[in-house]
This record gives C-alpha cells, sequence and structure tokens, in this order.
C-alpha cells in the first residue's frame, strides 16, 4: 500500500493536508497505469499523514461554496457544481478506519476495501444463486479450518511446533478441508465476470477509479462524464446495498502478499511499523493499517459482515461530488438509489482508549538495507485542535527550501541530504515528527543532536517576523491554486469529512494565518520536550548498499518514493504494448492535473513508460 503519512514532509504544511495531495497525486498516476482497483491504501504510520505536497491551504477569502444535504437514512452530500466542466468527481467516505479495529481483527477495514470492488448480487457474477450457495459452503469449511489454526496455536504454545502457520505443520484432516476449499474457489471463479465492475465504468468514459484506507477513514472515488452520473448511482448504491463478498479468502491472502511487499520486503517497512506501535502505547493507532499477520490469517466472513453493517450505514457515510451537475438532479438521484433503505442506523461506537501521556523518551535503533536516517516523533493534539495550527506553522517554518532545517543540516552543516518535520493531526489524537537522511559520513546521531538544536532555538528565542510571514505568505499563495482543479476538491471534502468536519478546508487559512510567534513558541515548548519524544535511528546494515534514488523523486518522502519506484518496475516487467500506450495516454491527460510538488514524479513514470515501450518495439522488429 502506499502510505498516506510520510515520515517527511518538506513543504511543511499539516501532514494531513500533505496526504490527500499525496493521494491524489498517486492515484492518478497508478489509475492511469492501469492498477487493481485497491491499489492504494494507507500503511501505518499517519499509516495517516503523507507526504511532499502542499495540500489546498484556502487563504480567508478562497471559500469553497458546498450545498449540502441529508436524506433520511443519515446519508450525507457535499456538492460544488462547476457548470463549465463536462465530467463529475464523486466519490464517497465511509467513517471508518483501522482504528475502529480491535485486536483479533486488525486489517479488516482495509481487507474491506479490497472487497468492495468485487461486485453485488448483479454485478460480478453469471449465477447469483449458485455464488451465494458457494459462499456458505466455503464458510463452514473455513469454520473447521480455523478450529484446527486455533488447536495449532495450542500445540504452539506448549512448544511442541515451531511455527502454527507453517505448511508443513498441516495436518491431513486441514490438508483435506484445504483441497475442497479451493474446489470451490475455483468453481466460484468460473462464474464470475472478473473486473466487471471496473469495466462498466471505463467503457462509460470513467477514469481514476480508486479507493485508499488509512486510520482514519476509507475513501471511494471516481471521474465520470456528466452524462453518466445516473451511472455512478446506481453503481455506487448497488455496492453499497448489495455487496457480495466473494473470494473473501482468497483476497485475504492477496492482502498478505501486499504486506509481504509493502512491509516485509523494503528496506525500512518492519521498522516503522515497529516505531509506530512504539509511539502509540494504548491507542490503536499502534496497529497497522493493513493489519498484523496472524489476526488476518483467521478472520471469517462472518466479522467482516458485522463490521460492515456496523460502519458501513448510510447514517456513517458522506459523498462529495464536484462537476457539472444539476443539484435538483443530484437530489432527485440520490433519493432514488441511496435513498432506498429509509432506516438510520446507530451511530458507530466512538473510539474510547485514549494514549497515555509518554512519561519518558523511548528510543529504537535498528540497522537496515538502507540510508542511515533518524526519525523522532512528540505525541501533540488532533485534528482542528486550537494547537494544531500553531504546530502547523511550526513545520513552516522548519520546512522547504528557506527553512531552517535546509539551511542548517543540509546547506550549512551538510550532514544531511534532506530533512523535514511535519504535524500530523489525525481525527482523535496528533505526532508531530522530524526526519532526516544522512549525507556522506553523517551519523543519524548528529541528526539528530541538530534536531535538538533547532527545536531549542525555537523554543528559546522568538521567531522573527518576516520569517513567520513568509510561511503565512505560502498558505496565501496556494489558496486558489489548490482548489481550482475538481478531483483534488472532491478529495479533500472527504479527506477533512472523514477528520471531522470538511469546513476546516474554509477555516483553516484564517486560523493559522492568526497564529502568532507566541504562539508557535508557546507550542514547542509544551509538546517537544525529552520526556515527550520517541526517537528511530536507522544505520546501514554491514555489507548492504541503498538503492539508488532516481534524481526526479530525490525530493519526495521515502514511502512516496517507494511507491512510484515500485511503479516503475512494474512498467519495465509489462510485456503488453497496448495496455503501455493506453497508459501513457492516461498520465499525459492528467499531467495538468498533479500538483507541481509531484509532476517529476509524474515525468519519470511516463518516461518509464516510453523507455518501455521503445524496449518492446525494438524486440519486435528484430523479430
Amino acid at each position: 500500500m502506499i502510505p498516506l503519512v510520510s515520515r517527511s514532509n518538506p513543504r511543511g504544511l499539516p501532514a494531513h493536508r500533505a496526504a490527500f495531495a499525496a493521494l491524489a497525486a498517486l492515484a492518478l498516476a497508478t489509475a492511469a497505469l492501469a492498477l487493481t482497483p485497491a491499489a492504494l491504501a494507507a500503511p501505518p504510520a499517519l499509516a495517516a499523514g503523507a507526504a511532499a505536497a502542499t495540500p489546498a491551504a484556502p487563504a480567508a477569502s478562497a471559500q469553497v461554496q458546498v450545498d449540502s444535504f441529508t436524506l433520511d437514512n443519515g446519508l450525507t452530500f457535499l456538492l460544488v457544481r462547476k457548470p463549465e466542466l463536462t465530467t463529475v468527481a464523486a466519490g464517497w467516505v465511509a467513517h471508518v478506519g483501522s482504528s475502529n479495529e480491535r485486536p483479533g481483527i486488525t486489517g479488516l477495514t482495509h481487507l474491506f476495501e479490497h472487497m468492495m470492488f468485487k461486485g453485488s448480487r448483479t454485478i460480478g457474477t453469471t449465477n447469483i444463486e449458485r455464488d451465494l450457495q458457494i459462499l456458505a459452503e466455503q464458510e463452514q469449511l473455513q469454520e473447521q479450518i480455523r478450529a484446527i489454526y486455533a488447536r495449532q496455536q495450542e500445540r504452539w504454545r506448549r512448544g511442541e511446533i515451531a511455527d502454527p502457520w507453517d505448511p508443513a505443520a498441516r495436518t491431513p484432516e486441514q490438508i483435506e478441508l484445504e483441497r475442497r476449499f479451493q474446489a470451490l474457489v475455483d468453481e466460484q471463479r468460473s462464474l464470475m465476470v472478473k473486473d466487471e465492475f471496473d469495466k462498466i465504468y471505463t467503457d462509460a468514459g470513467g477514469s481514476g477509479m480508486n479507493a485508499f484506507t488509512n486510520s482514519d477513514m476509507t475513501v471511494y472515488f471516481i471521474t465520470v462524464p456528466a452524462n453518466k452520473l445516473e451511472l455512478w448511482f446506481w453503481m455506487e448504491s448497488d455496492r453499497l446495498f448489495n455487496l457480495v463478498p466473494r473470494e473473501f479468502y482468497s483476497e485475504r491472502d492477496v492482502v498478505m502478499e501486499e504486506r509481504r511487499l509493502r512491509t516485509d520486503s523494503t528496506p525500512t517497512g518492519k521498522f516503522d511499523e515497529q516505531f509506530e506501535s512504539l509511539v502509540w502505547q494504548s491507542h490503536p493507532y499502534g496497529w497497522p493499517v493493513i493489519g498484523w499477520p496472524s489476526d488476518l490469517k483467521v478472520i471469517s466472513k462472518k466479522q467482516a459482515e458485522d463490521y460492515y453493517k456496523t460502519y458501513y450505514s448510510p447514517s456513517n457515510i458522506t459523498v462529495a461530488m464536484a462537476g457539472n451537475f444539476d443539484p435538483a438532479q443530484v437530489r432527485a438521484l440520490a433519493q432514488r438509489y441511496f435513498g432506498r433503505t429509509t432506516e438510520r442506523a446507530p451511530a458507530p461506537p466512538p473510539v474510547v482508549t485514549e494514549e497515555m501521556p509518554q512519561l519518558a523518551e523511548q528510543r529504537m535503533v535498528a540497522e537496515c538495507d538502507c540510508q542511515p536516517q533518524v526519525q523522532i516523533a512528540y505525541q501533540t493534539v488532533p485534528f482542528m485542535h486550537k494547537d494544531s495550527y500553531a504546530l502547523d506553522v511550526l513545520a513552516g517554518l522548519m520546512n522547504g527550501r528557506t527553512g531552517r532545517l535546509e539551511k542548517q543540516l543540509v546547506l550549512k552543516d551538510q550532514i544531511a541530504t534532506s530533512a523535514s518535520a511535519s504535524q500530523d493531526s489525525r481525527k482523535w489524537a496528533g505526532v508531530f515528527t522530524f526526519y532526516a537522511e544522512t549525507k556522506g559520513e553523517a551519523t543519524p546521531e548528529q541528526l539528530e543532536q541538530a534536531w535538538h538544536a533547532e527545536a531549542a532555538r525555537i523554543q528559546n528565542e522568538p521567531v522573527p517576523a518576516e520569517e513567520l510571514q513568509k510561511v503565512k505568505n505560502q498558505i496565501a499563495a496556494d489558496a486558489f491554486r489548490r482548489l481550482e482543479n475538481p478531483f483534488f476538491l472532491m478529495v479533500q471534502l472527504l479527506y477533512y469529512e472523514g477528520l471531522g468536519d470538511w469546513r476546516y478546508l474554509n477555516s483553516w487559512a484564517e486560523r493559522t494565518l492568526a497564529v502568532t510567534a507566541d504562539d508557535v513558541q508557546r507550542v514547542a515548548k509544551a509538546y517537544l520536550t525529552k520526556e515527550n519524544r520517541t526517537v528511530g535511528v536507522y544505520t546501514r546494515k554491514a555489507g548492504s548498499t541503498a538503492e539508488a534514488v532516481p534524481p526526479e523523486l530525490a525530493a519526495l518522502p521515502p514511502e512516496v518514493r517507494a511507491g512510484i519506484m515500485g511503479q516503475a518496475k512494474k512498467i519495465q516487467s509489462e510485456t503488453d504494448p497496448a495496455r503501455l500506450e493506453q497508459a501513457l495516454a492516461q498520465i499525459q491527460q492528467q499531467a495538468g492535473a498533479v500538483p507541481p510538488e509531484f509532476k517529476p514524479a509524474l515525468d519519470y513514470l511516463q518516461k518509464t513508460v516510453e523507455g518501455r515501450l521503445a524496449e518492446l518495439k525494438a524486440a519486435g522488429g528484430a523479430k
């Protein structure tokens, strides 16, 4: 999964606002490369905050006019009309993320994101009656398999076997049950219409279909031609009300493989996951969005269906649209398709477990196949807390080409190739993070001490008025630009609504521009303390070398960079010229909509596609 929260935010704006911009840019790119619908999700850290872009930061005068209404069943619509367009960017947020899970079912929210593309009673099958029978028969077999796993875990606890999940430790009974289960999987696949949900949208001119999950929300989105808006209403309401979780257990295995690729097989993935669990001692943010392996292996379809009923009820969902539509028609279509269920379900239970106050510094030291680096996290405040705005400005003072970290660590001391800070205000709690990679022979310890010096400077010396104004000027300069593109506007509405209130889009700039130098100094003293920090030090394992980073991607945060490089590898292994030609056309079409910070990354992907096409054409010519 591509993370929503990165350990760096060079532009120095709020991590959650950077997250949606990074996601939007990557969504366009991955959609253009024809990845699977569930190709994006949020991993652990901010598995909720994210990347290097400067998302929309509306100035006080840059207000978005939103028309909203709520159906009797509680489902809410947010509408921004742009009649000059020929398309509608549409999506919806389910107010559920990994923080709503519990031990034993971690990863279930993200797994359901995958399931939402499998179709319904109408889409994705040629024989719904047999399809449903197969699901029931599969569940009976899985109940027996889970009982065997429970016995195997008991044997493991007693030391009788080394690994309860080891295929070699399977009993003859389990092997026979799995054989019968696989036969049902094969039969079900013979009835399935593969990727029909995606094909219907694509044939109708839809583009950019994708979704993501993080610790606080699950979001689904697509852009459709304005004259296909009713199709969107039918498709989305159909999968919401008539979802059929076919291939549930097979998809569970897909997520396990995704975990291996995104976490276990990346240089710092497993360590970042451990660091995150260290930062969050008691809060649900401490477990990864993708889930713990032992939970993923035993989650049942029944547990998933109960979870779905709780968190995917209409009253827990908000729709956002930006584009060319008739508001009256939208209201009528909303009532016709999403209003077919009128009962308003009880509100899902809130997250009540709070993070315990940190009383002593925590430290993790790891060796990895990576450039030596350091990250330092401090417990702070949640979304829209009064101190979050000053913490955002504090990050802004540290970041950017003229920021303190670049000037001191990168240019003057020359001990870092990159350094940044970000405030990640999630729905229930927040964290302020410093991140830097070493340069040359510098050590992570040098980076750590340099950060402490900069933090002390902010705490003890008043911020010059000119420096503070420079950060505020950047906020104002980005205001209108970030509201122009309907796709990004739609994503922002959903993202902020998922955090707690879409109106943040209209209020953030005014609150941030009102931050004073005293406010910045106050929050630095309050939160950047020794007792409140968790330090992660990464040193290079003996004999290992860090993977070379293309120059075009050097400015991106590590997680986003890794995602782009992973897509490039997929491109380089593609053997179908037609798919590459289609991807190239879509990349070129979407290039103008990508935030400037991500343009070099999209250019890099375009260059990779063109290079691979040239290779295939040359090979074909040789024949």
